[in-house]
């Protein structure tokens, strides 16, 4: 485990405002209680809590990756409309100390996706 500092640095804020997602058209997410992660020099990356995602869109898959800041990633693939997208979510069902706040919530592939703040 690696712990974010000036070389690294992690920050987690609330996003104002609402955040849909969509996928082929069909909301997959809503919520005013995402989070906003801004790591290093990575584009920032929108955090939905569990409790505001359409879970029969989604299905997890045996993916797994690790990240040395934040703990292991879980995978989900996207379905609607008869389209699916592998691997387009993931979450960090035991997030790292230094990044606790985005456990119980699910990110998105911006590519696979349609992510709407308002």
């Amino acid at each position: 485990m690696k712990i974010p500092g000036p070389d690294h640095p992690i920050t987690i804020a609330p996003l104002q405002g609402r955040v849909t997602v969509q996928f082929k058209g069909v909301r997959v997410a809503q919520s005013d209680k995402a989070l906003e992660l801004k790591e290093a020099k990575y584009p920032p990356v929108i955090y939905i809590p569990r409790s505001d995602i359409s879970i029969e869109h989604y299905v997890r898959t045996e993916h797994r990756t690790h990240c040395p800041y934040k703990g292991d990633a879980n995978y989900f693939s996207l379905s609607a409309n008869g389209e699916t997208a592998e691997n387009a979510v993931w979450s960090y069902e035991e997030a790292y100390p230094s990044v606790k706040e985005i456990e119980g919530h699910v990110a998105f592939y911006p590519d696979k996706v349609t992510l709407e703040i308002h």
